[in-house]
């Protein structure tokens, strides 16, 4: 395996690890800056929402720089603004530290992916890519709950942490990466957005927005949910998020696997009617550390299936214009995500902090009903299609680094799922 490579996986893991490692910690942030569980969930809201906003017009602006100093800054600009969070005085900058941590994640993730391509040969570029964002899954199902355990007694040990993966990624490219090629040509901000123009895409693009905007509204608090089960215990929490970042791994693989037996409409609908259903259990699931590893198997293993489904169907409305599709679903993504985080502390607010996820259910059976609002079952075709939309995949992966198996895209990592 080149170096390069895994050095570029580990800037995926710092990023994907930042994302939403807040989740785990938010106890101890807002004990420590004397603010409500549900405003320090906002510090996942507003990064996830900088990425969204902040990666049109940043890939616009720095098309014509070299990749290694874009890969160089957006690595700087993350670290630092990491260190920055963990010496904030107060939660105004701590907000602020976050934002500016969401721009290096939103201009370096996708050039990562397409650099990874130009190091290796074509008829290795698939497994180059899934190297790469392989940090993604690996920030999921190992550094959540690292950074989860190593801030149960301080919250400020898990920013140095990912601060200390940012500057070793840096490091190590600084030395290692020479000699790449100058970019091409990239899409204008204009010809980016163009395609939301099409009923269909813009369908699609809200399905994704509302598949995520559910699950994100109880995985951001999800240490608040499964609090009945941990009694507050960071050790049992981290075992709980573990389980969840393992069966994502798991949840990615099956879906995949399960839209092209199945195709993707039926993959959205039983996604989201099983997420809704372990929604509303989880107030029950979630007084005991058997219910509760329980919902850590059961939602990844949907909401990663999810995650596969909405990209491929992105990429099979226009194949000749996968990048774009595929990058709008990033978008739409971590806009799901930040407006997660609103939806949650609302919900907590509303309905207590054992009774918000039934408002997640409700939200996944919305998400449930626009995929069969936006949706055709095009059954006796499934597979004939899915080996057309597999060669566009594979050109959107190597035309823009994004890989479309995890749904994650910029992704956000794809933060982890729910």
């Amino acid at each position: 395996m080149p170096v390069r490579l895994l050095l570029l996986a580990l800037g995926t893991f710092a990023m994907g690890t930042d994302s939403m490692v807040v989740a785990g910690i938010l106890g101890p942030v807002a004990a420590d800056l004397d603010v409500s569980v549900g405003a320090a969930g906002q510090l996942v809201t507003v990064f996830a929402l900088g990425y969204a906003l902040l990666a049109p017009p940043l890939a616009a602006a720095t098309a014509r720089w070299p990749r290694r100093r874009l890969l160089l800054t957006a690595l700087a600009v993350f670290s630092a603004a990491n260190a920055l969070s963990a010496l904030a005085p107060n939660y105004g900058l701590l907000l602020a530290t976050r934002v500016l941590a969401a721009a290096g994640a939103a201009l370096y993730t996708p050039t990562a992916n397409a650099v990874a391509t130009t190091l290796v040969a074509p008829e290795r570029r698939g497994r180059a890519l899934a190297t790469v964002l392989g940090g993604m899954t690996v920030a999921t199902a190992l550094g959540v709950p690292l950074g989860t355990w190593v801030g149960r007694s301080d919250w400020r040990l898990t920013m140095w942490l990912v601060t200390a993966l940012g500057l070793a990624a840096l490091a190590g490219l600084a030395v290692l990466l020479r000699d790449l090629p100058v970019p091409a040509a990239a899409p204008t901000l204009a010809a980016r957005l163009a395609p939301l123009a099409s009923r269909r895409v813009l369908g699609a693009a809200a399905t994704t927005l509302a598949f995520f905007l559910a699950f994100q509204s109880v995985y951001i608090y999800l240490a608040t949910a499964v609090a009945g089960a941990t009694g507050g215990d960071a050790d049992r929490l981290s075992l709980i998020l573990l389980t969840t970042g393992v069966l994502s791994v798991a949840g990615s693989w099956l879906g995949g696997r399960l839209v092209d037996r199945t195709g993707v409409r039926t993959v959205l609908l039983a996604g989201s009617a099983v997420a809704a259903c372990a929604f509303a259990a989880l107030p029950w699931l979630g007084r005991s550390m058997p219910g509760a590893l329980a919902y850590a198997a059961v939602v990844p293993l949907a909401g990663w299936a999810v995650s596969v489904a909405l990209p491929h169907r992105l990429a099979s409305i226009d194949p000749a214009n996968a990048p774009l599709l595929i990058s709008l679903n990033s978008s739409a993504l971590y806009l799901g995500t930040a407006a997660g985080g609103v939806a949650g502390s609302a919900a907590i607010a509303v309905l207590g902090t054992r009774w918000f996820p039934l408002a997640a259910a409700v939200l996944a059976l919305v998400a449930c009903a626009t995929a069969a609002a936006t949706t055709r079952d095009r059954r006796p075709g499934v597979r004939a299609r899915a080996g057309s939309v597999a060669k566009s995949h594979a050109k959107a992966e190597v035309e823009t680094g994004v890989q479309v198996g995890t749904g994650a895209g910029t992704a956000a990592g794809a933060p982890p799922r729910a």
